[in-house]
């Protein structure tokens, strides 16, 4: 099949039967399936990197814990007989060569780093998963015809930083940004083994993949309460956030007359409420949160005389973010006019909406049926490394339910047999795509 009537096939919303004929597939006529038993093994092992008493983990992007879970993550892509690496921007990409050195490599992967008391699952199922994938293909003598690679990003939870820099997103003041583990975006990555002084060597062109796919937990409760094995992801929102700084005047909390202060802990009041009134005041799926505020100089008895906090915006669609921002901005202007304050926007970091490729969409599906699994279509609200390397090529992510939609807290969960059932439909999407020959 050619290209051309592949693009034909797929219009038509199904893929030729020919696709259920790969050469990869063993004489009974079974696709591979990953050793589950295995990969949840591993998933239990790598919990022990920055575990906290809670139950989760507190693995911060360049911690001790982070370096820790590296090291493991290193140890297990050797045992798939791959060949890991660092890259100038820090990232962990592990190499296994395909039949045919012309055709351009088949990304998968996702990260290890967490949230502060995070939990166990988001972003370990995609990365052992696809080692997990690679292993299979090793331990069952497939040979694709893409060379692939197994990348596990760095500080996805502090805002894509190791994706962005291979997509050519990071730019080089936010280097100077300040992560949650004390050091620096280009510390971070000396620690990591990177080097920040030659970040743009990191970057790969628009092109040079021939698709990227991400196995993730769905951190929503939609798949369970549906009682749905497998999220198709059709896109992934966009991400904007600020850092905000509202400046009044500090003065004795004391003497100074209700009318004649100018609180800037007031008027950030003021203002987070105003952020949730006007991103409720149109339909769609769109949110916006202030996760972040703290009061200067912080006494009791002392007027705030400044505070900073943080805004973040979401939706698929760019444009909304823009307008949303817009009217939040002339709201909070408006806000400190009323009791002498003023409010400064600082731009901390913007990652674009990503809408997944369609034919890998529809591989997706065809790779579920036929592992017996049901599906649904549906969007991400939370951000992934998948949306930066949707910049280089075809994207594709699969979302496995989490239990009770709880995530980034030491209660997430996936089941055991979720997660066997996640990898497999990896395993099955990423040989469809290299056969479809994605160029």
């Amino acid at each position: 099949m050619n290209r051309r009537e592949f693009g034909s096939v797929l219009a038509g919303g199904l893929v030729s039967s020919s696709f259920a004929r790969h050469r990869w597939l063993p004489a009974r006529g079974q696709p591979p399936r990953v050793n589950g038993d295995r990969l949840n093994a591993h998933l239990t092992a790598i919990s022990r990197f920055g575990a906290n008493p809670q139950g989760g983990v507190t693995r911060l992007a360049y911690s001790d814990a982070d370096k820790l879970g590296r090291d493991f993550v290193l140890g297990l892509m050797r045992e798939a007989r791959l060949e890991p690496s660092i890259d100038l921007a820090g990232n962990i990409v592990a190499r296994r060569s395909g039949s045919d050195a012309s055709l351009r490599p088949l990304l998968f992967g996702s990260h290890i780093d967490s949230v502060p008391e995070g939990g166990n699952y988001d972003g370990n199922v995609g990365s052992l998963a696809a080692i997990e994938v690679a292993r299979t293909l090793a331990e069952q003598g497939i040979t694709t015809r893409h060379p692939i690679q197994v990348v596990v990003w760095q500080n996805e939870e502090g805002g894509l930083y190791g994706s962005r820099a291979v997509s050519g997103q990071l730019t080089g003041n936010e280097l100077t940004n300040v992560s949650r583990s004390g050091k620096t975006i280009a510390d971070g990555i000396v620690f990591l083994g990177g080097d920040p002084t030659r970040i743009a060597e990191a970057r790969r062109r628009k092109g040079e993949i021939a698709g990227y796919l991400e196995l993730h937990i769905e951190q929503g409760g939609t798949l369970e309460r549906e009682k749905l094995d497998i999220g198709i992801v059709e896109g992934i929102v966009g991400i904007k956030q600020w850092e905000v700084t509202v400046s009044g005047f500090a003065n004795h909390a004391g003497t100074t007359p209700m009318d004649q202060r100018h609180d800037a802990l007031l008027a950030a009041a003021k203002f987070v409420e105003a952020v949730n009134r006007i991103v409720r005041s149109v339909p769609g799926r769109q949110v916006g949160t202030v996760g972040r505020i703290q009061a200067y100089p912080g006494a009791p008895n002392v007027i705030p005389g400044q505070v900073v906090c943080t805004l973040e915006l979401r939706d698929l669609d760019d444009a909304k973010i823009v307008t949303l921002y817009g009217r939040i901005e002339t709201e909070a202007r408006r806000i400190g006019e009323e009791n002498g304050t003023s409010f400064a926007f600082k731009s901390l970091h913007e990652n674009v909406s990503a809408p997944s490729d369609p034919r890998v969409r529809t591989l997706i599906a065809e790779a579920s049926r036929e592992l017996g699994l049901t599906t649904k279509v549906m969007p991400s609200g939370a951000g992934h490394d998948a949306q930066a390397m949707a910049q280089l090529g075809p994207m594709g992510m699969i979302f496995i339910p989490s239990i009770g939609g709880i995530s980034h807290s030491p209660r997430e969960l996936s089941r055991p047999a979720d997660i066997t059932n996640g990898a497999n439909v990896l395993l099955a999407t990423l040989l469809r795509m290299d056969e479809a020959r994605f160029t």
